[in-house]
């Protein structure tokens, strides 16, 4: 992804957090209401592309195989109904290759998920902001009318499912790409802590990040710089945005200690400094 002129560069935790909340005073109720969802990468050359399109090759062509698959073989541990988006959303949460990609509400999760991986810390990270009220207004006529009669700007799968029951139907509603926001059902605390809804577009071929740069008013980038990435991660600790809350269980526990322990430089060994990232 090439660096655009929505590109923010902070240079202090300061600037940070006017960026990050950047535009969300509402005036016509008088409240601080963000319109925007968010995406932190480890890396800001990591470009929107989804883990379908990842696996490479004809990708388009295996999706519908691997949800079938995944329907066939998953019906022993999960049971969550027969609407595809109900089972679209759980594969995605599970870590099967999808069309989708996973967002939230909070700009505080997604800045961990920019920050959780030491190993990219000689990396600048980047957190996206899309304005999905704004973007829902390119979407085809009968779903914006969907979202309107609902009064909402993204979609449930109980919301969707009458209007698309398949992935085919999505593709056939509009020719031209069109971006959509899904918010999944509450599958367990990991969705509920994280603030998370998904994206996906019309087609499994189309790219979100080619798709904003043709609507440039929808979005933003904040790009963080590596040498700020330690004190971020520090205030986030601070803050209770860890492992330990956002993935629930004793593989979240394990991940946040893991992380928390790990000096700042592998020659810190020093049993002092160990006791100082205590907390």
């Amino acid at each position: 992804m090439l660096p655009t002129l929505n590109d923010l560069v902070v240079n202090s935790w300061a600037d940070l957090q006017q960026a990050l909340f950047r535009d969300t005073w509402d005036g016509r109720i008088g409240r601080y209401r963000s319109p925007f969802v968010y995406r932190g990468l480890r890396s800001k050359e990591w470009a929107l592309t989804t883990s379908l399109q990842r696996l490479g090759g004809e990708y388009g062509q295996l999706e519908n195989h691997l949800l079938r698959n995944f329907r066939k073989y998953a019906r022993d541990f999960s049971q969550p109904g027969t609407s595809v988006w109900n089972w679209l959303a759980l594969a995605q949460h599970h870590g099967l290759p999808t069309r989708m990609l996973d967002w939230t509400y909070s700009p505080y999760v997604a800045l961990h998920f920019a920050t959780d991986d030491l190993e990219a810390y000689d990396q600048d990270g980047v957190i996206w902001a899309i304005d999905y009220v704004k973007a829902a207004e390119f979407l085809p006529a009968g779903l914006r009318a969907a979202l309107r009669t609902e009064g909402s700007n993204v979609f449930t799968p109980e919301l969707l499912e009458p209007l698309c029951t398949t992935l085919r139907d999505l593709e056939m509603l509009q020719q031209e790409p069109f971006l959509l926001f899904l918010e999944p059902p509450s599958l367990d605390a990991r969705i509920v802590h994280q603030y998370a809804l998904f994206s996906l577009m019309n087609s499994a071929q189309a790219t979100l990040h080619e798709w904003l740069e043709q609507h440039p008013e929808l979005f933003f980038r904040i790009l963080i710089p590596a040498r700020l990435k330690w004190e971020v991660r520090d205030k986030l600790d601070q803050a209770g945005i860890t492992e330990r809350v956002l993935f629930p269980g004793l593989g979240g526990l394990s991940r946040w200690l893991h992380r928390h322990y790990t000096p700042t430089s592998k020659q810190s060994q020093n049993p002092t400094d160990i006791d100082s990232l205590s907390g």
